[in-house]
C-alpha cells in the first residue's frame, strides 16, 4: 500500500506534512535517483506549477533536491498539467513534475509525476519511489550535480500543441466565450488561445494573486461564470481549474454541463465520424447510469475504472481506447494528450458548435442523468470511519434498499482527508434517505 502518494500525486496543506519544503527535498532527490539509475548521458527533468504561494517554495525545494542527484532541471513557470506532460515528451525528459493541488483550495499544494513518455506514473513505480524517499538516496558527486534554467515559452509550446488538435481551418469567429481560468494555471494561455481562434473573450479568474485559485470560481464554482454569460450574451462558458486539467461548460442560458455530458457528446460525434476507436469510453465508477444507458443506445460501452484520471489513462492504454475521462471534468483524448486536458476538451466543444451550427444548450445535455447525490465528510487524520462497524452495517443496509432500484458508491478521497458518500436511483426520496443515513452515521464516529 502506498502511503504518500494518493490518487494523483503527493498532496496536502502546505507547510504541513507532506508538503514542507524538507519532504520536496526528499521526494526530489528520491525521483531523481530513480529516473536517474542508468548513470551515463545528459537527465533533465521538466517542472511547472500553478499560482499558489507555497509553489515557489516546493519548487526551489524540488530544484534542489533533484539537481543534487544529477538532474538537469527545466523550470516552465505556471502552465496547465497537461503542458507537462507534452513537454516531458517533446523535450525529451526522463521525467515531468506538476507542482498543484489541482481543484483544492490556495493553501493546499500537491506533487504530480509524469513519465518520460508523459503518461502519469503507475503504482509499481509510485511503491518503489516512496521506498527511495523512506531509505534516503545518495547524492551525486560534485561534479555531477545537475543545472537548472528556465523555459520561458512553454505555454507558447502548449497553445500551439492544443490548436494543433483542431481542423486547420476552424476559426471562432462570431463566438462571445465566457473563460474562466479559476485564477489558475492557464490564467494567461486560455484567453490567448482563444482570441488566436477568433473568438470574443469574457476572461475571469484571471487575476492570481497566489491566494485566490479556486477560490469562488473555476469548474468547481461556476456560479459567476454561469452569471457573466448570462450577463453579456455570451454563446457559452467555458470553466477550468486551477491547474487546467479539469472542465465544464456553461451553455446560453447559464447551464452547467459536466463532464459526463461532454463524453457522451465526443463519444458519439467521433463515432459518427469514424474516430471512436474500440467502440468504448472509458469512465470511472463515478459516472453517471444515464451516460452508460445513453452509450448502449448508441451500441458503445462504457468501461468504468476506478476514481482518477490516471487509472482512467492505465485502462485506455491496455485497450487500445482514445477518449475518456471523468464526471468531474478531467476529459482524456489520447491521440492528442496524454491526460486530462480541461481548455482542449472545451476547444473541441467549441468546435462542435461551429461545426454543427448548434447552440451550446443543444449540445450539452446530451442524456437524462439519473438522479444522483454525493456528500462529503470530513474525517481527521489517523482516522478510519469505513471500518467501524456501525458504519459497515449502514452501508450494507443502505446497499439491500438499493437493490435492483439503484447503485451506492463509497470511498475515501485519494486527494483530502474525505469520504464520499454516492448514490442513484430513480426514487429521490430512497435517494435523499440512503445517502442522509450513511453521512450520519460516518459523521457520528468522525466527529
Amino acid at each position: 500500500m502506498r502511503k504518500l502518494f494518493g490518487t494523483d500525486g503527493v498532496r496536502g496543506t502546505a507547510n504541513t506534512h507532506p508538503m514542507t519544503a524538507e519532504m520536496a527535498l526528499r521526494i526530489g532527490a528520491a525521483v531523481g535517483r530513480y529516473f536517474r539509475r542508468d548513470a551515463s548521458g545528459v537527465h533533465r527533468v521538466v517542472i511547472g506549477k500553478d499560482t499558489r504561494l507555497s509553489g515557489y517554495m516546493l519548487e526551489n525545494a524540488l530544484t534542489a533536491g533533484l539537481t543534487s542527484t544529477g538532474m538537469n532541471v527545466l523550470l516552465l513557470g505556471p502552465v496547465p498539467t497537461p503542458a507537462v506532460g507534452l513537454m516531458t515528451r517533446s523535450m525529451r525528459a526522463d521525467l515531468g513534475v506538476m507542482i498543484s493541488a489541482s481543484h483544492n483550495p490556495a493553501e493546499d499544494n500537491g506533487i504530480k509525476f509524469f513519465g518520460p513518455d508523459g503518461f502519469k506514473l503507475s503504482d509499481q513505480a509510485e511503491l518503489e519511489i516512496e521506498e527511495l524517499i523512506e531509505n534516503g538516496v545518495s547524492p551525486a558527486q560534485a561534479k555531477n550535480i545537475g543545472r537548472a534554467r528556465r523555459v520561458d515559452d512553454a505555454r507558447f509550446r502548449y497553445g500551439e500543441r492544443i490548436k494543433s488538435s483542431l481542423p486547420r481551418d476552424l476559426r471562432l469567429d462570431g463566438l462571445k466565450v465566457v473563460i474562466d481560468c479559476a485564477n489558475g494555471a492557464a490564467h494567461r494561455t486560455a484567453p490567448e488561445v482563444l482570441w488566436e481562434l477568433g473568438a470574443d473573450v469574457i476572461p475571469i479568474g484571471t487575476s492570481p494573486d497566489g491566494k485566490n485559485i479556486n477560490l469562488g470560481c473555476g469548474s468547481t464554482q461556476p456560479r459567476i461564470a454561469a452569471e457573466t454569460v448570462v450577463a453579456h450574451g455570451a454563446h457559452v462558458g467555458i470553466c477550468l481549474d486551477g491547474d487546467a486539467d479539469r472542465v465544464v461548460v456553461i451553455d446560453e442560458t447559464g447551464q452547467v454541463a459536466d463532464g459526463d455530458q461532454l463524453m457522451a457528446l465526443l463519444a458519439s460525434t467521433w463515432n459518427r465520424a469514424g474516430l471512436l476507436k474500440g467502440g468504448a469510453l472509458v469512465a470511472t465508477v463515478m459516472s453517471n447510469l444515464g451516460l452508460e444507458r445513453y452509450l448502449a443506445g448508441q451500441g458503445l460501452r462504457l468501461e468504468r475504472t476506478a476514481v482518477g484520471d490516471r487509472y482512467v489513462v492505465e485502462r485506455m492504454r491496455a485497450g487500445g481506447f482514445n477518449l475518456g475521462g471523468e464526471q468531474s471534468g478531467h476529459i482524456v483524448m489520447t491521440d492528442y494528450a496524454t491526460t486530462g486536458d480541461g481548455l482542449m476538451a472545451g476547444l473541441h466543444f467549441l468546435a462542435e458548435m461551429v461545426d454543427s451550427g448548434r447552440k451550446a444548450s443543444e449540445l450539452a445535455g446530451q442524456f437524462e442523468t439519473v438522479p444522483q447525490l454525493l456528500k462529503n465528510v470530513r474525517y481527521a487524520d489517523g482516522q478510519a470511519p469505513l471500518e467501524v462497524d456501525r458504519v459497515k452495517s449502514a452501508i450494507a443496509a443502505a446497499e439491500e434498499r438499493l437493490t435492483g432500484l439503484g447503485r451506492l458508491l463509497i470511498r475515501k478521497s485519494g486527494t483530502e482527508p474525505l469520504i464520499r458518500v454516492m448514490a442513484e436511483c430513480e426514487d429521490d426520496a430512497l435517494l435523499t434517505q440512503v445517502v442522509d443515513g450513511i453521512v450520519a452515521e460516518v459523521e457520528a464516529v468522525a466527529g
